[in-house]
């Protein structure tokens, strides 16, 4: 019994309407060759289909085709921008906004891109309209307004795994402009200036609470120096002369009244402070 391997038979070559066609294609190729030069600039890529089947891009620059029998389909590969339309879209807290956006992808496999799908411009615009929609009514309006930057990354990482098996690289999606209903305009108005207000009273809580620390601390240091309260006098007198008033306050210590008050009352006796008491009627009737 023979150990040898069987010979492995090859795959068939073209059909034979396949040759003829090309040994046409390169017959016809000299007084047809306007049409088979072929020029790509360096920004595109030009896909070749021979027969209907993909041959593969080529390019840049000068390059040949046989005529009839290839075709080749040009493809940009420089960043598209394209506008989103205007999407009306309910937030997760059931708030109507109208938003649009703005797109920028390229083509990174020309041959993706023409045999995976019709139009990829098309497509990639449907894709960022649903995403936007979907993605923003997942989201609160505060997140909408105040985190755009991770919505907007959000947004990229969808729409580029959508399109990554066309050959389209989804490069950046920017949230252009939220439309607000007219009363959610005074709502958040309203909002603005409350928070105003409550920064506003805190800020003078706080103030008011400081001034308050610092005048302590300024009674403590009289206290212990009485010094400086009679220096305190003297400078609020020289603030009241330089305005020129008519009428001048002098504030006199209270020390000076008090040993005023001692000293009256000494002459009185001790009784009553120094002050006069007028007798009762009713006293006076019973002495008598």
């Amino acid at each position: 019994m023979s150990t040898q391997p069987e010979p492995i038979t090859e795959p068939p070559g073209p059909n034979w309407l396949a040759r003829l066609l090309t040994a046409m294609g390169y017959l016809l190729a000299i007084p047809l060759f306007p049409l088979a030069i072929k020029i790509v600039q360096e920004y595109e890529r030009g896909v070749i289909f021979r027969l209907g089947r993909l041959v593969g891009a080529r390019g840049p620059g000068l390059f040949f085709i046989i005529p009839i029998v290839e075709r080749m389909v040009k493809i940009d590969l420089r960043i598209v921008t394209m506008d989103v339309p205007r999407q009306d879209v309910i937030t997760r807290d059931n708030v109507t906004v109208k938003v649009d956006a703005v797109i920028y992808f390229r083509v990174t496999d020309p041959e993706d891109a023409v045999v995976k799908v019709v139009d990829f411009i098309r497509a990639t615009s449907l894709v960022a309209q649903t995403t936007l929609r979907s993605v923003l009514g997942q989201s609160d309006l505060d997140e909408l307004l105040s985190k755009r930057e991770q919505v907007n990354q959000r947004l990229q990482e969808i729409i580029d795994e959508a399109t990554e098996p066309w050959g389209v690289k989804v490069t950046l999606v920017e949230v252009r402009d939220v439309g607000l209903p007219p009363e959610m305009i005074r709502v958040i108005s309203r909002q603005a200036e409350a928070e105003r207000d409550r920064r506003a009273k805190v800020i003078h809580a706080m103030g008011e609470f400081e001034a308050a620390e610092k005048l302590a601390e300024a009674g403590k240091v009289m206290a212990a120096t009485p010094a400086t309260l009679q220096l305190r006098y003297l400078q609020t007198l020289t603030e009241i002369s330089s305005e020129r008033h008519s009428t001048v306050i002098f504030p006199v210590p209270i020390d000076i009244i008090g040993m005023f008050m001692r000293g009256a009352g000494g002459d009185g006796g001790g009784q009553g402070g120094g002050r006069s008491q007028v007798p009762i009627e009713g006293e006076r009737e019973k002495k008598e």
